[in-house]
């Protein structure tokens, strides 16, 4: 029995880490609060598993608690890391879960991670119902796509070395947390050329 209240607690205190993040996007309403901890359901799950995978459709949203995760797509057999995914982010794939169409990418945990998941399903009616988490939702697509085309210029308009500085710069913990070869994927290099950036960011760090 105490175990059981144990676990129960350990979840409550899960639930209100989820919700005191959600409310630096947006206030709800106890209303509102309490409509979307109905439809909330948290999944623990192990590295290296799929939150979604290509030609199928994305059907929840998911806040990461903890944990890491990335999105790749294939291109002539090849693996692309298109986006890394750490704690206190919103992930699904956008553009299948917005349109229910097949995803074109794929989405793995880098770490045994804890997640909150709705379905599109479960939102719809709760924009019907509750204006202000339609708000919310919103405002977390708005910042996705924001982030999105940080990443298109990251990758159209900046040099190697720029991206990796910038990369050290805004995102430091990937270096510390996902293998070198995802990132130099997600860097659009090799990593020969990475390795060599790395070298010369080093032996600069070290004489300077």
């Amino acid at each position: 029995m105490a175990c059981r209240f144990f676990l129960i607690f350990i979840a409550q205190q899960r639930m209100k880490l989820l919700f005191d993040h959600i409310e630096q996007y947006y206030p709800l309403s106890p209303a509102a609060r309490e409509a979307l901890a109905e439809n909330f359901e948290e999944q623990v799950l192990a590295k290296n598993k799929y939150l979604v995978t290509e030609g199928k459709v994305c059907k929840h949203l998911y806040f990461l608690q903890q944990g890491a995760l990335r999105g790749y797509i294939h291109v002539d057999g090849k693996e692309i890391t298109n986006w890394f995914g750490f704690e206190e982010n919103f992930i699904t794939s956008f553009y299948s879960f917005i349109t229910q169409q097949p995803s074109v990418e794929n989405i793995q945990l880098l770490e045994g991670s804890i997640l909150w998941g709705i379905t599109k399903e479960q939102l719809t009616r709760l924009f019907n119902t509750h204006h202000e988490i339609e708000r919310l939702v919103r405002i977390i697509y708005e910042k996705y796509y924001i982030r999105l085309e940080e990443r298109y210029v990251n990758a159209q308009l900046r040099t190697a070395t720029e991206r990796y500085a910038h990369l050290i710069r805004e995102a430091p913990h990937i270096l510390e947390r996902v293998p070198l070869g995802q990132i130099s994927s997600y860097l659009g290099i090799s990593p020969e050329t990475l390795s060599r950036i790395r070298s010369h960011f080093n032996n600069t760090s070290a004489a300077s």
